[in-house]
């Protein structure tokens, strides 16, 4: 390493103990999706602590989409375009007992969001802090955006990641701050997509005794059984690629309310249910082999028994980040880096184990990225998501020397 890249990593490590308290602090402030007052009062106090690093800071409101909105913080610079992207919001919402910042010994803290993902915000702002020390900022090109619903996006999804997708534009590099699988040796340069379906199947209603008759056929049950067994016979062990079934409602008269994935249903066991519902998720690794399961659930829906009717519609989720060349690339950059500085190498996590993403979204539009570079812990979205303090200064300096590096080897 070169003195600078010394002198970076020396204030990374020595100051990581500023870190900790900024996220206490901001652990402190409750900030679960729908409770807009928090989740903006969080992007104020990061805000505030970019701008004291010369990023000109802005709020984009989430109101279209029922949702607090987005920081978005610029610092122009003549170097590559690059793209740094948290979330400041947590599963925890105001009513849950979990709340406070609390250290489990001196090498570990728990509290909501310490791991996913306000350390990998925190780890972001401290590495900014390294490069200003050291002088390198000051021309480096760097955009950030912390969305505000990144746990349950707003809705259409289109309008609340336009900012993101905006700020993409043009960036050589975008890096993304999640916890990944939790492993100091791990990185991620893909996630598989998600997407969402219903199953809508009708059935002729009838006494029970007369059920398989020839005009009156199987019922909507059997129906759904015969799909959803077709599905697992016909697609279950592709590599990458998962869909499951959450919720069934069938019976003589069902009801089921999407928005909060609950239903109802009426009927005897002497009537031929007539309609079920079943909802649920598939995950997939590219658009490709998105489109190429949906086509093939789609042939089997189609294949109905006699007198049943039924339909399957998609709903899109997160966008799929598949491998590519470039994210590797930049994974050997982010490897060296931690070899240099004594803390190892880092490989790619498998991309089943890596969920969805906000980085998804730049996905195709950015050439180099890479993901799962934040906090090291466990038990994300439980009570007890804690985040491992000792990883917090080497997480600080690989990003801090990494940036650093992107700045001279990366030309716009």
């Amino acid at each position: 390493m070169s003195p600078t890249e010394h002198a970076i990593v020396e204030h990374a490590r020595a100051h990581a103990p500023e870190g900790v308290a900024l996220l206490e602090r901001a652990v402190n402030i409750n900030s679960g999706t729908l409770h807009l007052e928090g989740v903006r009062a969080v992007g104020q106090l990061f805000a505030g602590e970019l701008a004291s690093l010369g990023f000109k800071t802005r709020w984009v409101d989430g109101a279209a989409v029922k949702r607090a909105g987005h920081l978005v913080a610029e610092h122009p610079g003549s170097g590559p375009r690059i793209l740094l992207i948290g979330h400041l919001d947590t599963v925890f919402e105001p009513d849950s007992p979990f709340q406070k910042f609390e250290r489990v010994s001196p090498s570990s803290a728990r509290g909501p969001g310490v791991l996913d993902m306000k350390g990998g915000d925190v780890i972001m702002i401290q590495a900014l802090r390294a490069l200003d020390a050291a002088g390198v900022l000051t021309d480096m090109s760097v955009t950030i955006v912390m969305t505000g619903d990144e746990e349950s996006s707003g809705d259409p999804q289109s309008v609340a990641r336009e900012a993101l997708v905006a700020a993409a534009k043009g960036a050589q590099v975008a890096l993304g701050f999640e916890d990944g699988d939790g492993h100091p040796q791990h990185a991620v340069i893909g996630r598989r997509g998600t997407a969402s379906w219903m199953l809508r199947v009708k059935g002729t209603p009838a006494h029970s005794s007369q059920i398989f008759r020839e005009d009156i056929g199987y019922g909507s049950l059997f129906e759904v059984a015969r799909i959803l067994d077709t599905f697992r016979e016909k697609l279950a062990g592709q590599e990458h690629l998962t869909f499951n079934p959450a919720v069934i409602v069938g019976g003589t008269q069902v009801s089921y309310d999407a928005a909060q994935s609950r239903g109802t249903a009426f009927g005897k066991d002497n009537v031929i249910p007539e309609e079920t519902i079943v909802t649920g998720d598939m995950r997939a690794l590219s658009a490709e082999q998105f489109a190429a399961a949906q086509q093939a659930m789609s042939a089997i829906v189609a294949q109905s028994l006699p007198h049943t009717q039924a339909t399957i519609a998609f709903d899109e989720g997160y966008p799929a980040m598949a491998p590519t060349d470039g994210n590797r690339r930049l994974l050997a950059l982010y490897d060296q880096a931690s070899r240099d500085i004594g803390a190892g190498e880092v490989t790619a996590v498998n991309p089943d184990r890596a969920g969805a993403a906000d980085v998804s979204f730049v996905a195709g539009q950015v050439p180099m990225i890479l993901d799962g570079i934040g906090m090291r812990g466990d038990g994300g979205h439980t009570v007890n998501e804690t985040a491992d303090l000792a990883s917090f200064p080497t997480q600080i300096a690989r990003v801090a020397l990494l940036l650093s590096r992107l700045r001279a080897s990366i030309h716009p």
